[in-house]
């Protein structure tokens, strides 16, 4: 890790455990991880790992069953519903493997759904210009490529500023070429906003994008290393 970065989260002993039936199932095991801030942290491993489930609890979206996840002084496991949705809403942009668009909204209008709520938007036009649509801001959907939806999925995240971009298989529906350019946009908001990135993937070539890899293994941290230099994306072996 940087010495010379501040820390973004300190995560301790983050288990998660589903009660089905009689036999309690664990998707977290006791999970320790710090996150620094303006980092891209990829995390690895096989579908049921955890991946997921880690990335769920220290977004906001699900609750822990043990351990603590700190976001700055902010204690995000001792939150009630409220105050989660809170904490996304100021601080968390994610983008999912599907895209959640509207289908009756432009792209521009499609971003501006999160600016009109946000404390300091962008310009959802500036947006769309970070992940290189400036020429795509009144098409719908359906006029769009996969990769110009993600992007525009991207640009919604990314529209209100937030401090940290969780990104769940962000191009597992993408083929290469598509996917790099979707990697592109990721790279451009981390090194230009400076942005927070935590990327889930199966894609083992993806790893070299990230400062630090971060592999999963029945509910804990098999093991982490750390990249002296990213690679661009373009150069990802698929």
């Amino acid at each position: 890790m940087d010495k010379t970065r501040d820390w973004l989260f300190k995560i301790r002993r983050l288990t998660k455990v589903y009660e089905t039936g009689e036999v309690p199932v664990y998707a977290l095991r006791g999970v320790d991880l710090d996150i620094q801030v303006g980092e891209v942290v990829v995390l690895l491993g096989p579908s049921g790992s955890g991946k997921s489930t880690f990335l769920n609890i220290i977004g906001g979206l699900d609750h822990a069953s043990e351990g603590s996840v700190h976001y700055g002084s902010l204690e995000i496991t001792a939150l009630d519903d409220t105050e989660l949705t809170r904490y996304r809403r100021d601080n968390v942009g994610v983008v999912f493997q599907f895209y959640n668009l509207i289908p009756s909204l432009t792209a521009r209008e499609n971003v501006a759904l999160v600016t009109d709520i946000a404390a300091d938007p962008m310009d959802p036009a500036e947006a769309l210009k970070l992940v290189d649509l400036g020429n795509r801001l009144d098409h719908f959907p359906s006029q769009l490529s996969g990769g110009e939806q993600q992007r525009v999925a991207i640009a919604r995240a990314i529209a209100k500023r937030p401090a940290v971009l969780f990104c769940d298989e962000p191009t597992g529906a993408l083929d290469s070429k598509t996917g790099v350019k979707v990697l592109e946009a990721l790279d451009r908001v981390n090194r230009e906003l400076g942005t927070t990135t935590v990327l889930i993937t199966h894609n083992a070539g993806i790893a070299a994008l990230g400062d630090r890899v971060v592999s999963f293994a029945d509910g804990k941290i098999a093991g982490i290393e750390s990249n002296e230099t990213r690679v661009n994306p373009s150069e990802v072996v698929w």
